[in-house]
């Protein structure tokens, strides 16, 4: 029979303290801020489902299942490396209309996604009550990885050093 666990228990399975990461660390206040909010975000409510997809080297796509929501009542928000997605519906019910079942979520929704630097929507797009948005990484020039040559220091006849720029293998 599995034993039942104490309040005490069930808290210390989703709280998380990173009280001691932060006095221990510099400049990653972003990083431990993204994890705490994905702490919080777990126990929020699933609606509406999504995918993520990698679908390049740096290239990804978001996929939510917002059936019953026309493309002009879902709002896509990007700012400060986060994308946020808010669904409100605007039409109430038919009148004289009873449902005897309702299966399609009409609620409003919100859902966050952090996004990594350098991370850029690229377009959004609505079909069959399926969002889709693609996301792209792109890195500025003055980031990216570039081979430094290797120089050597000669002195000329005036005792000024000059640099002179021998080819890496």
């Amino acid at each position: 029979m599995p034993r039942l666990l104490k309040k005490e228990e069930l808290d210390m399975r989703t709280a998380f303290d990173l009280t001691p990461y932060r006095r221990s660390t510099v400049g990653f206040d972003r990083l431990l801020d993204a994890l705490e909010n994905s702490f919080r975000a777990e126990s929020q409510d699933s609606y509406p489902p999504f995918d993520i997809v990698r679908t390049g080297e740096d290239s990804y796509r978001i996929t939510l299942a917002v059936a019953g929501f026309r493309p002009d009542e879902i709002d896509i928000t990007a700012q400060q490396n986060q994308l946020v997605i808010t669904g409100q519906k605007t039409k109430k019910d038919e009148e004289g209309v009873e449902f005897v079942h309702r299966g399609i979520a009409a609620r409003a929704f919100e859902r966050r996604f952090q996004l990594a630097d350098y991370v850029e929507v690229r377009e959004a797009s609505y079909e069959h009550g399926m969002l889709t948005i693609s996301l792209q990484r792109i890195v500025p020039e003055s980031l990216k990885p570039r081979k430094i040559s290797i120089g050597s220091r000669e002195h000329v006849n005036d005792d000024t050093p000059q640099l002179t720029e021998h080819k890496a293998a």
